[in-house]
C-alpha cells in the first residue's frame, strides 16, 4: 500500500473554490476537466482507457484501486482520456500474473495527473449534493492565493467542446474480419470501446469501423447489414451534424443498433429529448429493468446525460434504470434499431445483457432474407 509515498503535495480545485488537498502520484501538473464519480471496485483499466470519459476528471469510489496492476490485454483504446485521475489509496506492488506495470506506471506514461490521500467520500457527496461541476487537479501550491486564483479562472474559463471529435477514428474503414462471417457491420466511432468490436466478431460479424462523421452515402458504398452507433463522450445534443447523418441512416433502412452515446443521438433523430443528469450514472452495479422480459440486470454505465422524452408514435421504452426510473432502452416501431443506454459489452452480470448483440444479429439475418425474397 502507498503508505510512505507523500513527497509531493497535489490538489482538487473545486468550480466553486472548494480545495480538497492530497497527495500526487502519476504525472505531474494541472489539468481541468469535469469531475465525476465511478463506484466501480475494479475495472479501473476499463474506466481509464473508455473514450467516454474524454474531458473527465475521474473520482473512484472504491477506497483501494490498483491492486491487480494494468495490463495491455484490458485496454479500451489507445490511450487514456481522462483528465485527472482521484483514488483514497493506491496500490504500489499489484499482485496479478497478467500485470505489466504499475497504476502509477500508467498514469505517468500517459501524462495523467493523479491526486490520492484524498477523502473520496467526502468528496463523493459534495457532487451527490452539488452535481457533477468543472474542476482541476495540481501539483501547483494553490495555498498561494496567486496561483489559486489563476486556477480557478482556468476553471472558469475551460470548455471542451465537442470531445468525440477528438476520439473518434481518423481513418476511415478500419476492417476487421474473420473467415465464414454472416452478417458485415458499419460500427460508427464515437468513441467506440474496443469489447464492443470483440462483442460483434464473437457474434458472427465482420466489422468495419468508420469515423464520427460517415455519411450515409459512404454507408452505401460499403453496403453493411447493420449500423451500430457506439458509446462516446458529450452532450448528445452539441452533435447536430452527427444526428443529421443518422436520420440519413434511419432513411437507409439498414438494422440499426445503439450504446450510450448512440441510444441518446438515434432518439435525438427520432424527436426525442435529453438531459443532463445530477451525477450521472457511472459503475458496474446499475440495476436495470427490461420490461418485456419483466427482468432486472445488473449493468455497466457511464453517462451524465439521458433521454428524457420520447414520442409515443416512434418508439417503446423497452428498459428502465431500477433506481431512479430514467430510460434504459428504445425500440423504435418503423425501423429496425433498438437502442441501450448501458453497456451490455462491459460484462457487469458477466454475461446478462450479452444477449442484445445476438438479438441485433437477428435483426441483420432477418434483413438479409427480406432483401433475398425481394430478388426472386
Amino acid at each position: 500500500m502507498s503508505y510512505f509515498k507523500r513527497d509531493q503535495r497535489a490538489y482538487i480545485v473545486l468550480e466553486d473554490g472548494t480545495v480538497f488537498k492530497g497527495y500526487n502520484f502519476g504525472a505531474q501538473g494541472t489539468s481541468i476537466g469535469e469531475i465525476v464519480f465511478t463506484t466501480g471496485m475494479t475495472g479501473y483499466q476499463e474506466v481509464l482507457t473508455d473514450p467516454s470519459y474524454c474531458g473527465q476528471i475521474v473520482l473512484q469510489t472504491y477506497p483501494l484501486i490498483g491492486n491487480y496492476g494494468v495490463n495491455q490485454d484490458d485496454m479500451e483504446s489507445e490511450k487514456s482520456w481522462v483528465s485527472g485521475y482521484i483514488v483514497r489509496e493506491w496500490c504500489e506492488e499489484p499482485s496479478n500474473f497478467r500485470t505489466d506495470a504499475t497504476i502509477e506506471d500508467f498514469l505517468t506514461a500517459h501524462g495523467i495527473v493523479g491526486v490520492w490521500d484524498v477523502d473520496t467520500r467526502a468528496l463523493t457527496r459534495k457532487i451527490r449534493v452539488t452535481g457533477t461541476m468543472k474542476a482541476a487537479v495540481t501539483t501547483e501550491d494553490v495555498e498561494n492565493p496567486e496561483i489559486l486564483c489563476r486556477i480557478m479562472d482556468e476553471v472558469d474559463a475551460h470548455e471542451n467542446p465537442r470531445p468525440v471529435d477528438k476520439v473518434t477514428s481518423r481513418k476511415k474503414g478500419w476492417h476487421y474480419t474473420r473467415e465464414n462471417r454472416a452478417n458485415h457491420v458499419a460500427l460508427i466511432d464515437y468513441g467506440y470501446k474496443k469489447n464492443i468490436l470483440r462483442m460483434l466478431l464473437q457474434e458472427g460479424c465482420n466489422v468495419t469501423v468508420m469515423p464520427a462523421s460517415t455519411t450515409v452515402e459512404e454507408i452505401k458504398r460499403l453496403n453493411p447489414d447493420g449500423i451500430m452507433l457506439s458509446n462516446g463522450p458529450g452532450d448528445p445534443a452539441e452533435y447536430p451534424d452527427y444526428i443529421r447523418n443518422i436520420k440519413d441512416f434511419i432513411a437507409y433502412g439498414k438494422p440499426i443498433f445503439g450504446i450510450c452515446l448512440g441510444h441518446q443521438l438515434l432518439a435525438l433523430a427520432n424527436g426525442a429529448t435529453t438531459r443532463k443528469m445530477k451525477f450521472g450514472h457511472r459503475g458496474l452495479n446499475q440495476p436495470v429493468k427490461d420490461l418485456e422480459l419483466d427482468r432486472v440486470f445488473i449493468t455497466s454505465q457511464n453517462h451524465g446525460y439521458c433521454v428524457q422524452t420520447l414520442p409515443v408514435h416512434v418508439g417503446k421504452i423497452t428498459h428502465i434504470n431500477a433506481n431512479d426510473g430514467s430510460c434504459e432502452g428504445i425500440e423504435y416501431y418503423n425501423i429496425p434499431a433498438f437502442t441501450v443506454q448501458f453497456h451490455p459489452e462491459a460484462s457487469a452480470g458477466p454475461n446478462d445483457t450479452g444477449y442484445l448483440f445476438k438479438k441485433f444479429a437477428d435483426l441483420m439475418e432477418a434483413g438479409q432474407q427480406k432483401r433475398l425474397k425481394g430478388d426472386q
